[in-house]
């Protein structure tokens, strides 16, 4: 990677390292998790896990309290090294999700062989699912993947309580999207957390999208129905 890329990597990595040591300091933000879209370039480099785990030890922060999300683009190109440095991290608790699943061309060959802990529908089929009998048979295939692999699945880009509703009738229990929030500064998400019954019922979990580019930063909260995993992810936008 380039010098200004690289140190935009390694920012975003200790941001979020530091929040996750920040937020456990707190009984009632200590279970939120911070999830980083990482890029296939990132990935390569030879020293990524040994970067990953440096930015958490130096922050002590949990590394359980990490996901990484990847790309199905990412799987095109030497799935071997991929699997093991999924592996190796997992090892010390970080978790990984596959973003944008059903867009690429490589995943159905590879889930079974990727040590993934969570799925996740890309939101064009989400955005599509009450109009269009391909989109809603790709979700409902997500889905079934999922529940057949164990691993959860959320979908992208829920903007409608009609998208939910639908998207629930298949068996998706997680959603992310307009529906539960907008872009904000991370002092309101957290102060969004203090008050649960500014929630509706059936969105107990809280995510937040942080983009980050140079010093533009910006934040949206986001739910989804399961209380055990609140998460901020944060990457490049």
């Amino acid at each position: 990677m380039n010098g200004l890329v690289a140190e935009l990597v390694n920012a975003v990595l200790e941001t979020a390292c530091a929040q996750i040591a920040a937020w456990s300091k707190n009984e009632d933000t200590s279970r939120l998790s911070v999830a980083v879209n990482i890029s296939a370039r990132q990935l390569r480099q030879p020293r990524f896990v040994r970067d990953v785990l440096a930015a958490l030890f130096r922050a002590e922060a949990n590394p359980r309290n990490m996901q990484l999300e990847l790309t199905e683009s990412m799987l095109l190109d030497d799935i071997e090294d991929t699997i093991v440095k999924i592996t190796k991290l997992r090892k010390h608790g970080v978790r990984f999700s596959l973003d944008d699943f059903g867009t690429g061309y490589s995943s159905l060959s590879y889930l079974k062989s990727l040590p993934l802990d969570q799925l996740k529908i890309d939101r064009s089929f989400v955005q599509d699912i009450l109009a269009d009998s391909i989109s809603a048979a790709i979700a409902q295939t997500v889905i079934s993947l999922g529940r057949a692999s164990n691993l959860p699945v959320i979908a992208e880009g829920a903007e409608t309580e009609e998208q939910r509703e639908f998207l629930a009738g298949m068996g998706c229990e997680s959603f992310q999207g307009y529906l539960f929030g907008r872009p904000q500064p991370l002092a309101e998400f957290e102060r969004l957390l203090s008050r649960p019954t500014s929630i509706r019922p059936y969105t107990s979990r809280r995510m937040a999208d942080r983009h980050a580019f140079g010093k533009e930063v910006r934040q949206s909260t986001q739910c989804d129905s399961d209380l055990n995993h609140p998460e901020l992810e944060l990457g490049f936008g």
